[in-house]
């Protein structure tokens, strides 16, 4: 069987459906089939249990004697029996197939707690039908599964809005493409015809419809939007190219390596079934507190009967036995921390957070340390320039002027650093000829009659042309790549360009340190390099000149003394550092390994999204705590009261406000959670 279709071992966002009734639903849909048909279920037997619980009630004993009105007529017991066996095996059929799943692995939790209260409720109703004089529970029957069925069709609802959100990146890929047949003839076929070792051409401007391998042709491929890296990457043959990226003015020939589930693509799809199927710490405590609540249910409810079997009349004590198992049921502790998950899910979609593992994300809020890697994470990943240095008694705008319409010619970072500041200054092109590529040296073209070449530092030691070395070191000191421009070989002046470090992340670091968290940031660069960043961004601690495999070493000690650290990167490189981390957090999904390594990827490879993270996981947190302290709060209050301690006082919880309050208690945990909201 398929590991995704395998519903008997998944865990949908923190409630247990695995252990529910699946045998309705369709599964050949894939996940968001799934979860569309879970919400269909859930909301036909939300809305059939709702209509039978209306004349439940309205023929309830109780609610008569409530509001003061009277039903008689002949048969009106029975009708009530059978509209409510109706109800219980159609509306409580998801819990009893959870809990005949939760005693088979003999691990009592939520799915028992509930099936022990509908069970009790219905078969004493059954009793004081037939066999037996006694009020029945038919109406807290009929209350209590319906409030289950309304918080799970809820969350369902939300983590279905999440899902949209998260899965939307299935557009990104194309839907057909330009097979290549033995005889080199090429067809049009669909991305489902295609298989691992074909052969596709892709041209120009097109996107590239799966993973593989080029073994024809040279281009530069844009893999932004997968990957982050903002500089498109050039391309040769025997390189990686991945499906959705977009290919530039190069047409190239690719093998296919991967297709359907295994492809890059398909794997950032995967991080919403990973999220939800990660067990949340929270909902690890509901577990935990529902087991014993159970226990404690089974305990107080025999030591009740016992105790007033031997006070009082056998009656009053199957009652009050059965008011305590009927309000130990802690639906309100169930969906407290559920309901604030899956809302907190759909709020950290729309912000463009995916949130891959729960329990890092919940405990993003107690992190000490930040640590930051520098290209493409802190910086564009692309060069800008920074510094115009004229000479020859030319102006920064003229320098700039020879250069920019040189640069309009080649598809290099550097030249697109340099042409996007000539655009950003509107300056004019000038006519170019004569262009020419110098391999490693740099490049040169006549513009108005005059030879203007751009080349590389080494380019003018060797051919002995003299330029100001001091100035050079100055800018070549703060990690800046410089070039030098001459016209008809005499030196007109130097551009030095940097990777542009991103305008939010002076944002992020200033309010990370405001907020008390240390911000390092790790990379390989030379340290001149990352100390002139630091520096400019004001960062508690540089670590440079780091070799992949050394990044988790320096999180591991800096994790020392209990310390919780959180690593934003984006490549391969950073992905052992990532998985050491407390909440590994990847820029703009970087590579394969990233995807497997981090809590959280950013959608769109902000930095100052991390702020975003820790904001909505206090906010969650807060709520979380809200709502377990308001539904274990009332069960502590409400299972002595329902034993009768305090009977003699005259104060005894009767099923009628036992039902009443045990609504109200989930309802408001239920609006408490849906106000969530993070600025």
């Amino acid at each position: 069987m398929d590991k995704h279709q395998d519903h008997n071992k998944m865990d949908h966002n923190n409630k247990n459906h695995s252990k529910m009734d699946h045998s309705s639903m369709n599964h050949a849909g894939g996940h968001a089939g799934h979860h569309a048909m879970m919400i269909k279920d859930f909301k036909k037997r939300f809305w059939v249990s709702l209509i039978l619980a209306i004349p439940i009630s309205l023929l309830s004993p109780m609610v008569q004697m409530l509001f003061g009105y009277e039903i008689n007529f002949l048969g009106d017991d029975l009708l009530l029996f059978v509209l409510s066996t109706v109800l219980f095996f159609y509306g409580g059929k998801p819990f009893l197939t959870g809990a005949w799943g939760e005693l088979k692995s003999r691990t009592p939790a939520m799915m028992m707690l509930i099936s022990l209260a509908i069970i009790t409720a219905y078969v004493y109703s059954t009793l004081t039908t037939f066999f037996i004089s006694g009020s029945d529970f038919f109406f807290e029957l009929a209350t209590l599964i319906v409030i289950m069925l309304l918080g799970h069709w809820i969350e369902m609802r939300s983590v279905m809005g999440a899902s949209k959100a998260l899965e939307a990146l299935i557009k990104l890929m194309p839907k057909e493409a330009h097979k290549i047949d033995e005889s080199g003839n090429i067809m049009e076929v669909t991305i489902e015809d295609l298989k691992p070792g074909d052969r596709i051409l892709v041209k120009s401007g097109e996107k590239i419809p799966l993973d593989g391998t080029i073994y024809e042709g040279t281009s530069t491929v844009d893999e932004s939007m997968l990957t982050g890296e903002s500089v498109p990457i050039e391309k040769n043959p025997g390189m990686n190219a991945i499906g959705a990226s977009v290919n530039g003015e190069g047409v190239l020939k690719i093998k296919v390596n991967k297709v359907g589930n295994d492809t890059y693509l398909a794997q950032v799809i995967q991080l919403v079934r990973d999220a939800e199927t990660t067990k949340s710490k929270a909902q690890g405590f509901a577990d935990i507190a529902a087991k014993w609540l159970f226990y404690v249910a089974v305990i107080v409810g025999l030591l009740t009967i016992v105790y007033w079997s031997v006070t009082g009349d056998f009656d009053f004590a199957l009652e009050r036995m059965v008011t305590v198992l009927i309000i130990a049921c802690p639906h309100a502790l169930g969906l407290a921390g559920p309901l604030v998950t899956s809302r907190s899910t759909s709020i950290a979609a729309s912000k463009g957070l995916l949130i891959r593992n729960r329990i890092a994300f919940e405990g993003a809020h107690k992190i000490d340390k930040i640590v930051f890697d520098k290209t493409g994470t802190l910086t564009e990943g692309n060069f800008g320039v920074t510094d115009i240095q004229p000479a020859n008694g030319i102006s920064k705008l003229e320098l700039l002027a020879l250069a920019y319409s040189v640069e309009t010619q080649s598809d290099h970072p550097i030249a697109k650093g340099i042409v996007k500041e000539g655009k950003e200054q509107r300056l004019e092109i000038d006519d170019v000829k004569n262009y020419r590529n110098l391999a490693g040296k740099g490049l040169t073209a006549t513009i108005n009659g005059a030879e203007i070449s751009i080349i590389s530092p080494g380019a003018m030691k060797n051919n002995q042309f003299y330029f100001d070395e001091k100035e050079y070191e100055t800018l070549a000191q703060q990690g800046k790549t410089v070039v030098f421009i001459l016209k008809n070989h005499e030196l007109q002046g130097m551009i030095a360009l940097a990777d542009i470090i991103r305008e939010s992340s002076y944002k992020v670091i200033k309010e990370l340190n405001d907020l008390g968290v240390e911000t390092i940031m790790m990379t390989g660069d030379n340290k001149r390099v990352a100390n002139y960043v630091g520096g400019k961004l004001g960062l508690s601690q540089v670590i440079a000149e780091v070799l992949p495999h050394e990044k988790s070493k320096y999180v591991s000690e800096l994790k020392k003394n209990g310390k919780r650290v959180a690593m934003i990167g984006d490549g391969i490189n950073d992905a052992p550092a990532l998985a050491e981390s407390d909440v590994g957090i990847a820029i703009g999904a970087g590579t394969d390994v990233a995807l497997e390594t981090a809590d959280i990827v950013l959608v769109d490879s902000d930095p100052a999204d991390v702020l975003a993270i820790i904001k909505l996981s206090k906010a969650s947190y807060k709520k979380t705590i809200e709502n377990f302290i308001w539904a274990a709060g009332y069960n502590i209050i409400a299972l002595p009261l329902a034993a009768g301690v305090l009977i003699n006082q005259g104060i005894l919880i009767t099923p009628a406000i036992g039902a009443v309050v045990m609504s109200l208690s989930t309802i408001i945990v239920a609006i408490n959670a849906q106000m969530l909201k993070v600025d």
